[in-house]
C-alpha cells in the first residue's frame, strides 16, 4: 500500500560532534545566509507530515527553527545512529524519514521515491535508502549508497536500540539486517551535486562557491 506524507516523519540529524569541521556545531554553519539545518528543515517540510530536529547542544538556536527538537537518548552521541533511534523514539507516525543536517540540496521528491520503492517492495519492506552516483578513484561513476538518507518504520525501534547496545556504529550493517531497500537517484533531470555534502570547512566553501 502507497505511504501517505502524513505517515512520514521527518528528522533532520544535527547531533554530531562536527569533528571534521573542527568540532562546531555544523547544523548551524551558514550557507546561502542561513545555517545549513534551516536549509535541510525547509526542503523537508513540503515532503513530510511533520518535521523534528536531533540535537545536542545549541538547543535555542535550533529550536528557532520552528521545530521540536529532540537530543540523544544514549550517551556521549555515537554517531547518527544514536539520532535515528532518538527520531524513532519521538515519532508519532508509522515512518520516519531521516537527512543530515550538512546536505541542503537533498532531492525535492525524496520522500516520496523512498516510499513509492517501499510500496513496491511488499508488506515486509521496513527499510529504504537512497544511492546516487559518485565518480570512483578509476573515474568510472558508480552508484553509492547514502545510509543517513532513509525510510524506515518506527517496528524497528526495539531491533535499532539493541544494535547500538551491542557495539553498532554503522547505518549499513544496521540496515543490512532489515534488507534494506536501495533507490537510485540517477534519473535524467536529478541534481548530480543533490548528495553532496559539507563535512569540512572546504566541502562549506563548495558549496557556496561551486
Amino acid at each position: 500500500m502507497a505511504i501517505a506524507r502524513a505517515d512520514i516523519t521527518g528528522l533532520v540529524l544535527a547531533g554530531g560532534r562536527g569533528t571534521r569541521m573542527g568540532g562546531i556545531d555544523k547544523g548551524l554553519q551558514l550557507f546561502q545566509g542561513e545555517a545549513l539545518a534551516a536549509h535541510a528543515v525547509r526542503r523537508l517540510r513540503p515532503q513530510v507530515g511533520r518535521v523534528l530536529v536531533n540535537a545536542n547542544r545549541n538547543f535555542p538556536a535550533y529550536e528557532a527553527l520552528g521545530v521540536p527538537v529532540v537530543a540523544d537518548s544514549l550517551p556521549d552521541h555515537p554517531g547518527p545512529l544514536a539520532g535515528m533511534l532518538s527520531g524513532l523514539e519521538h515519532c508519532a507516525t508509522p515512518w520516519l524519514l531521516t537527512v543530515p543536517c550538512d546536505t541542503p540540496r537533498f532531492p525535492p521528491d525524496l520522500a516520496a521515491r523512498l516510499a513509492a520503492a517501499l510500496a513496491d517492495g511488499g508488506d515486509h519492506a521496513r527499510i529504504a535508502m537512497a544511492s546516487a552516483p559518485e565518480v570512483g578513484p578509476d573515474g568510472l561513476t558508480v552508484l553509492r549508497r547514502q545510509p543517513v538518507f532513509c525510510l524506515l518504520h518506527v517496528e524497528l525501534r526495539d531491533s535499532l536500540q539493541c544494535f547500538i547496545e551491542d557495539g553498532g556504529r554503522k547505518v549499513g550493517a544496521w540496515t543490512a539486517q532489515h534488507g534494506a531497500v536501495t533507490v537510485p537517484f540517477d534519473r535524467p533531470g536529478d541534481a548530480p551535486d543533490a548528495f553532496f555534502n559539507a563535512n569540512t570547512p572546504a566541502d562549506l566553501q563548495a558549496l557556496e562557491h561551486p
